[in-house]
């Protein structure tokens, strides 16, 4: 089995948990997903299943969207609702400034990757480092919110919609949020609506996939790349995974031959290389 699944992952499930799954119902091993989303968090995962997990890195570098809830009047050592309070406060803010604060977001800016996190330093993850209370100096990264607006303010809760560039942390953009309209808060809610092109509205539940009752995606769902049908000697040569010279100015090329997608080819020194063979 080789293709790509949408799962709508429920909260409460670690994205680890979601492959575990998929793994005992098809009783395959090599499963991945794009993209981790946090256990309070629902929605879009994008998951690789046989040779398809060769696509894992070039899938998670899609921007994703996600609407988000700020709680304000809460800070948490895990930065959402499900960690330690370690305070609580009355916080005054409006909405004019709640605005003015997410539009600035907008572009490339710097995040502080949250301690509860999987992130790994010096071949351990953050949240070990956190659960053991050893200090570790703050990691940041530059990522791009392409795009971010209000959607609501009902009491103290906010949420907003963003489309983010891999390596974006919601719970971290929420605290730069909070700290620009200084009061303290945590992420209250999340989901995921969208990778790039695959919707919240196409994905399946795991109940449903026990069923029968999903879509298994195939290369040409995936990408909009240009598609090069092989001859009979290129098929013997690519199978190989030999290089060829091909006249196009595409980064990416399909190659399929007699109808069958056979690999992914990327453009490297005016020749192109396997990316990923799919025989």
């Amino acid at each position: 089995m080789n293709g790509v699944i949408l799962i709508n992952k429920e909260k409460g499930k670690t994205s680890r948990d979601m492959v575990n799954e998929l793994n005992h119902i098809f009783g395959i091993k090599k499963i991945g997903h794009t993209g981790t989303l946090d256990p309070i968090a629902t929605g879009i995962l994008v998951m690789c299943i046989g040779k398809y997990t060769k696509l894992t890195e070039l899938l998670s570098s899609f921007k994703k969207t996600y609407i988000a809830e700020i709680k304000i009047g809460i800070k948490t050592d895990t930065l959402d609702i499900t960690g330690n309070v370690e305070k609580k406060e009355n916080c005054n803010f409006n909405e004019k400034d709640v605005i003015k604060v997410i539009s600035s977001l907008k572009g490339k800016i710097i995040q502080e990757i949250p301690m509860y996190s999987a992130k790994k330093v010096k071949g351990k993850k953050l949240y070990e480092y956190a659960r053991e209370k050893t200090y570790i100096k703050p990691i940041t990264n530059e990522i791009e919110v392409f795009d971010i607006s209000l959607i609501s303010i009902k009491k103290d809760i906010i949420t907003f919609q963003c489309t983010v560039s891999k390596g974006t942390y919601i719970r971290s953009l929420i605290q730069i949020i909070c700290d620009k309209l200084s009061v303290i808060g945590c992420m209250n809610n999340l989901i995921r609506t969208a990778q790039d092109k695959f919707l919240i509205e196409n994905t399946f539940t795991i109940d449903e996939i026990k069923k029968g009752k999903y879509k298994l995606l195939k290369i040409d769902d995936l990408f909009d790349f240009k598609v090069y049908n092989l001859t009979t000697e290129e098929y013997h040569f690519v199978k190989n995974g030999n290089k060829m010279n091909l006249p196009f100015d595409d980064k990416y090329l399909i190659l399929k031959y007699d109808n069958q997608e056979i690999a992914l080819y990327v453009k490297y020194n005016k020749l192109y290389k396997p990316y990923a063979m799919l025989l």
